[in-house]
């Protein structure tokens, strides 16, 4: 894979690529290019209809033949998770030596015993065999439960159930005047910084635990994208016949 002379992801057009390192949880490693921004570029899966926000500042170069198929790399590995990518983490748990001699000391029949060794072993060996016991099952315990809590926590993901369409009764054609209707006054009303190329409104409701979202060219002409909760995850989402669902939008869209 070489940057010299290659194409930009943007100029790929319709053409499939594939990610490498592949996406870990995405079974179909072929992807398109949808859109970009300065700091992100948008792709879709080819199969499950998928769409992904991709930083800049992680994707390499791409390669100059697409035989058998165009490869773009990421520099590091990522894995997919609520629609978005996150670093993968591996974990590796380290298990506790084996109680004994270790494999580098000589043989028991070369090793001239002194009286202070003998009379430990006539003494003590069966108290230390018990307490090398006990040492070691607690040890093994302690591994089990580190296993079992790391595992927990890493199959642990915040899920949200999606507002239905009925619920809020709001669509993509749906304006600021038409979401006060239908909602009310919002407690609080601010604007993102203007982008290059969209503006964004975010509309407060504390009592519903959720904020509208509003978009548009500009400030004038801004329309009604999805709302997101207390966590800035989207819970509900519209239909655009140019644009597609807003779902993967709000999932990029960071909070303002």
């Amino acid at each position: 894979m070489s940057s010299s002379g290659a194409p930009h992801l943007e100029q790929l057009g319709d053409r499939p690529f594939s990610f490498y390192p592949p996406i870990v949880g995405v079974e179909h490693n072929e992807w398109v290019f949808r859109r970009a921004t300065w700091s992100e570029v948008l792709v879709r899966n080819t199969k499950s209809e998928d769409e992904v926000w991709v930083p800049r500042r992680f994707l390499g170069a791409v390669s100059k033949v697409d035989e058998p198929t165009m490869i773009v790399g990421l520099t590091k590995e990522f894995e997919l998770k609520g629609g978005q990518l996150w670093p993968t983490e591996r974990r590796v748990i380290e298990m506790p030596r084996p109680v004994g001699p270790s494999p580098n000391d000589p043989p028991v029949e070369m090793r001239k015993p002194t009286r202070a060794e003998v009379i430990g072993i006539r003494s003590n060996s069966g108290n230390e065999s018990k307490i090398a016991m006990v040492v070691g099952a607690v040890l093994i315990l302690g591994v089990l439960g580190c296993f079992l809590v790391v595992s927990f926590f890493s199959r642990t993901r915040i899920e949200y159930t999606t507002v239905m369409q009925e619920d809020l009764g709001l669509t993509a054609n749906d304006d600021y005047f038409a979401v006060v209707r239908k909602l009310g006054q919002p407690a609080s009303d601010r604007w993102k910084e203007p982008a290059i190329e969209m503006e964004y409104r975010a509309l407060a409701y504390p009592d519903r635990k959720m904020t509208v979202i509003l978009m548009g060219p500009d400030r004038k002409r801004m329309q009604y994208l999805g709302a997101m909760n207390e966590a800035w995850r989207p819970i509900h989402t519209v239909t655009n016949p140019a644009k597609g669902d807003s779902k993967a939008m709000l999932q990029g869209l960071k909070r303002f």
